[in-house]
């Protein structure tokens, strides 16, 4: 009876197992497709990271922090840092084309060919027919099985 007892235990724990396993699976899926995702919202980090730190910046590395009316309020060190994610995306986009060209360059294989002279038979490998056919077939050619 024990034995029946703990055969059903590991049974559930394999079930169990099997449902982890689906939601790691999904889980796994969605990272990866929020990493795919991640590069195209640089901008948005970068505007979302100065608007929760804006006062911080308006007080320490603005520009006009020392001014009575402030009005940029730290966005100058937004648009700097703008300028810089964007220049730091056409850098790493030039790579890549760097790259590609060298692999293009790379994979380019230049064969010589020699022509040679066509050589010709003499004889037909043709049948002519000047009759009519005597029979017909009606079967039709079926690969021998071990081909299957």
């Amino acid at each position: 009876m024990t034995k029946i007892v703990l055969v059903n235990n590991i049974y559930n724990v394999f079930l169990l197992s099997k449902t982890t396993k689906h939601i790691l699976k999904r889980l796994f899926v969605i990272f990866l497709s929020c990493m795919l995702l991640v590069p195209s919202f640089g901008s948005f980090f970068v505007y979302t990271s100065f608007k929760l730190n804006q006062e911080e910046i308006s007080k320490t590395i603005c520009v006009q922090r020392k001014m009575v009316f402030n009005t940029c309020n730290g966005r100058c060190e937004l648009q700097k840092s703008l300028k810089k994610y964007a220049d730091n995306e056409k850098r790493m986009q030039n790579n890549l084309k760097e790259k590609a060209e060298v692999i293009y360059i790379q994979a380019s294989i230049s064969n010589n060919f020699k022509l040679t002279a066509l050589i010709e038979s003499e004889a037909k490998n043709f049948a002519s027919f000047n009759k009519k056919p005597i029979g017909i077939a009606n079967s039709t050619f079926h690969p021998p099985s071990y081909f299957i």
